[in-house]
């Protein structure tokens, strides 16, 4: 399989070979914690579980050839996989990150990881010029998501990863939300791409687990050290999990697409609706830079009730079709009410989130089930 294969091919394909034992297409569940060794110190490729599995090899191998990557590493949780990266740095080392980050991000490097002396600054990362002005001195790491969670910002990730080479940075793309399929933050100057596989790649609610891809092999041999010696892996069945999800993630990502779209455009014209994030908008600030790096604007759609936060609160609690739940990117659509529920974490930090907002990980189902559904709740 090369490179050049078409995404959804290489989904499929890349690091998935036939078992060359049985001939299975699907890669086995390799559920042991121990290998057979030929000799001392002889072994096959595989030593201990926590080193090195098949399944979870397969996974790493297919999930870098899906963001054009040399290395690729996997973690129990997209939190793990976050943590292993902030593991690479030493005390007194500044993160600069953009000040609409995930709660869960902020939480770790401000709450967990100042306590071992990284310092943090949030800076807005719309505007280039005022991002350079502002620069602190000290960065090391430069952490950005785009499209951000849940506010939706896009930011320009050539122009920034550009800007933080410039001053001695590295950078780390979240590109969770976008996925390899929508968007491939390495191709635009990103050291680290970090996701959370819970999500999308995974595609069905049942599995957790993170992933760093990175082209540098200096990194690499870092995040394998990080990754072995602090051993927070995926199982095996996770990893096939995972695998399984990938293979239609192409597939997924257009229906999930295509619905989110059609649900903005409703909610841009409701009157109790005040504003609807969404990066397919026109209206959206961030629109032409998604049109240039982004194949199409994703699965979550967020807004702002006319009427507050209660009810913003009270439509959350009465869909039907959309789940009340945390998390995003399966293929039942989910509602969530982001203040109070995932990102309750930011609250009194510069990263706030609007208390009238209301997230919506639009699923897969039948669009006019879903609309019906939100004409409902919205009253």
């Amino acid at each position: 399989m090369t490179s050049s294969a078409a995404f959804e091919t290489r989904a499929i394909h890349v690091g998935q070979e036939p078992d060359p034992v049985t001939g299975a297409v699907t890669v086995p569940i390799y559920q042991t914690s121990t290998y057979e060794q030929d000799g001392v110190g002889k072994h096959r490729g595989f030593e201990y579980s926590r080193t090195q599995n098949p399944t979870r090899q397969a996974l790493e191998r297919a999930l870098a050839g899906l963001e054009q990557a040399r290395h690729g590493f996997s973690f129990a949780s997209g939190m793990a996989a976050e943590d292993a990266i902030l593991r690479t740095l030493a005390p007194g080392d500044r993160v600069l990150m953009a000040n609409d980050a995930y709660g869960g991000t902020f939480r770790l490097i401000s709450k967990v990881w100042s306590r071992v002396g990284i310092t943090w600054t949030a800076l807005p990362f719309h505007d280039i010029a005022a991002l350079d002005s502002a620069w602190p001195n000290d960065v090391k790491l430069v952490w950005m998501e785009s499209p951000t969670n849940p506010l939706l910002n896009v930011f320009d990730i050539t122009a920034i990863s550009a800007l933080a080479h410039a001053k001695g940075a590295r950078v780390v793309v979240d590109n969770t939300f976008a996925t390899p399929y929508l968007q491939q933050p390495m191709n635009m100057g990103a050291d680290y791409v970090v996701h959370s596989v819970t999500k999308y790649l995974g595609g069905h609610s049942d599995v957790v687990g993170g992933f760093v891809a990175t082209n540098d092999h200096e990194l690499a041999a870092d995040l394998g050290f990080v990754q072995n010696s602090a051993g927070a892996v995926p199982a095996p069945m996770d990893c096939f999990l995972l695998l399984r999800g990938i293979k239609t993630l192409a597939v997924r990502m257009d229906r999930h697409c295509e619905n989110a779209a059609v649900i903005a455009d409703f909610l841009l014209s409701h009157p109790r609706v005040s504003r609807v994030l969404y990066p397919g908008l026109e209206s959206h600030p961030g629109y032409e830079i998604a049109q240039r790096q982004m194949l199409a604007p994703g699965g979550i759609v967020s807004f702002q009730m006319a009427d507050g936060a209660e009810a913003a609160k009270a439509v959350a609690e009465r869909t039907e079709l959309f789940i009340l739940a945390e998390s995003l990117g399966a293929v039942e659509s989910l509602i969530e009410h982001p203040g109070v529920m995932t990102h309750a974490s930011v609250a009194g930090s510069p990263l706030q989130v609007p208390d009238d907002l209301v997230r919506l990980s639009v699923g897969i189902e039948h669009i006019d089930d879903l609309l019906a559904d939100l004409k409902r709740a919205l009253g």
